[in-house]
């Protein structure tokens, strides 16, 4: 094997290396909210499985007969194969076709847990811009939690994370590798891709803010309105005892 065989694999390899932390790594606090959640639930499942098993042996063991060194070895055996089978779900990663139909208040965490995916295969510039979708898209995630999925606004919101977002990403993916970096009506695809992420991110901020500026006029109107019914009740006089 010659030098520059063995580079050329030690660059492959290297590359693979960095391919994969990029995969891991988070670009928002909702994704990492899902996961762990996923994880608590798996956790419970397996906790709750070795508490029923427990539960019966300890029964057999009182009632029918000791259980002794080789019912010892097999409640052991018993328990490894509860945390097998209870533990090795793994988190369901949303497809593409499933985002425009996810439920609102998991949006922006299974959003961003897609474009994690994601992430990798795109140019340097874009991956930046996705880190900063995912920062706006934590911002959006709580006005989510309480935004009524029938009011215009949900469905706007759901065609800008769940649909054009992800296909924006989806599109310049489909193109040939070797294609990306030539110009089509003025524009390269990974212009293109960058462009439309910025945009994105700039729609995703102002949506944001705009639910929180209505949550915050709702909260003014009843503070307003709750001076004007109590009004002067602090400068009546007190009855004289």
């Amino acid at each position: 094997m010659t030098m520059s065989e063995v580079d050329k694999i030690r660059v492959s390899a290297a590359s693979a290396i960095e391919r994969s932390r990029e995969r891991r790594r988070p670009i928002g606090t909702k994704s990492v909210a899902l996961r762990r959640q996923h994880l608590y639930k798996k956790l419970g499942r397996v906790l709750v499985a070795a508490g029923v098993v427990l539960i019966g042996a300890a029964l057999f063991g009182a009632l029918i007969q000791p259980l002794g060194f080789i019912g010892l070895l097999a409640l052991f055996v018993l328990l490894i194969g509860v945390a097998v089978l209870f533990g090795r779900s793994p988190f369901p990663e949303p497809r593409q076709a499933d985002l425009p139909k996810t439920d609102l208040k998991q949006l922006a965490g299974r959003t961003e847990i897609w474009l994690e995916a994601q992430r990798p295969m795109l140019p340097a510039p874009a991956r930046t811009l996705v880190d900063g979708i995912g920062v706006q898209l934590d911002l959006l995630a709580p006005q989510l939690q309480t935004l009524d999925p029938g009011e215009p606004a949900a469905a706007n919101i759901r065609k800008l994370v769940g649909e054009d977002l992800p296909e924006l990403v989806a599109g310049y993916q489909r193109i040939p590798a070797g294609l990306r970096g030539e110009a089509h009506a003025g524009r390269t695809p990974d212009e293109t891709l960058v462009g439309g992420l910025k945009m994105l991110e700039a729609e995703i901020g102002s949506a944001a803010r705009s639910l929180a500026a209505g949550e915050l006029d709702k909260l003014a109107t009843r503070e307003r309105y709750l001076q004007l019914k109590y009004q002067g009740i602090d400068g009546e006089d007190s009855p004289v005892g």
